[in-house]
């Protein structure tokens, strides 16, 4: 009789402490429209939105991770979504040029706490939206375009960081920006290694799928049920993900892999087009 084959054990995941920049979302509404998940005329919860960040926030701070905050300012309610308030790399600050009027007074803010907490700022002459369109994968930059970020500035990312620049076109938009459509599950890995990603397919025009599929063989493929509770829109320190409760397919499949999946509601947040990731951007001081 022949033996039952053993299922492979998923490999085991190893934390590691990273540091964050986040803002309280004390003046949180949706006023104006500048993704398909604003409405103005959809109720929004200031002191819900601020519970669940907090959340967030307590979740980081237990598991060990430093989060550095930025002071919101009135009358710019999405600068709780830090992520878009730049690219941060060996100490180096990109800040952004938003494409939207609605979001450029927060430009000055962010350049100014670059440069109060030590670290060089280097451009923007392009317009980008920070790490909402921006991941870094090991050695190389994956770089959103289609709908907020240029691709002239993935060509000034090259010249300020001296890493490859990987440009992927996003096609729905619903998944404006690139944290919205992949998620880098290992953000430290060994010198030419390949990390580990998850992403939504569809979201992509055929050549970034190609590109995807390419260096990423062993990436996780999300479905559009996880995708457009924003499942996607996570961040991970190489162990724990923290992600959307609503997103169960991926809970399950990062669980398959030796993930812990850490669930956080964020849907308050979601009200203006942003969970998770949206209000995470990494610190990666100077080594």
């Amino acid at each position: 009789m022949s033996q039952p084959t053993e299922l492979p054990q998923p490999a085991e995941r190893v934390q590691q402490r990273r540091r964050y920049l986040m803002c309280r979302p004390e003046f949180f509404t949706v006023s104006y429209s500048i993704n398909p998940w604003m409405d103005p005329n959809e109720p929004t919860d200031t002191s819900n939105a601020v519970r669940q960040w907090q959340t967030l926030y307590d979740a980081y701070i237990t598991l060990g991770h430093e989060v550095e905050l930025i002071e919101p300012q009135p009358g710019l309610p999405d600068m709780v979504y830090t992520a878009n308030g730049g690219f941060v790399i060996d100490g180096v600050a990109y800040p952004p040029k938003f494409r939207y009027q609605e979001r450029a007074g927060e430009e000055r803010w962010f350049t100014e706490w670059f440069r109060d907490n030590g670290f060089e700022v280097a451009g923007p002459d392009e317009t980008n939206e920070g790490e909402g369109d921006f991941l870094l994968a090991g050695d190389v930059i994956l770089a959103g375009r289609g709908f907020r970020s240029d691709g002239a500035s993935h060509r000034e990312l090259e010249r300020i960081y001296g890493r490859e620049v990987v440009s992927l076109t996003l096609v729905d938009p619903r998944f404006y920006h690139l944290d919205t459509a992949l998620s880098i599950l290992d953000p430290v890995v060994e010198p030419g290694a390949t990390p580990t990603i998850a992403y939504l397919p569809h979201a992509f025009d055929e050549e970034s799928q190609r590109i995807l599929a390419e260096r990423f063989p062993d990436a996780i493929h999300v479905s559009d049920e996880d995708g457009a509770v924003f499942g996607l829109n996570s961040a991970s320190d190489g162990k724990n993900v923290f992600i959307s409760p609503r997103a169960k397919g991926f809970e399950k499949q990062l669980a398959e892999r030796g993930y812990t999946p850490v669930l956080i509601d964020l849907s308050e947040l979601l009200l203006g087009g942003g969970g998770i990731k949206c209000c995470t951007l990494e610190l990666r001081s100077a080594k």
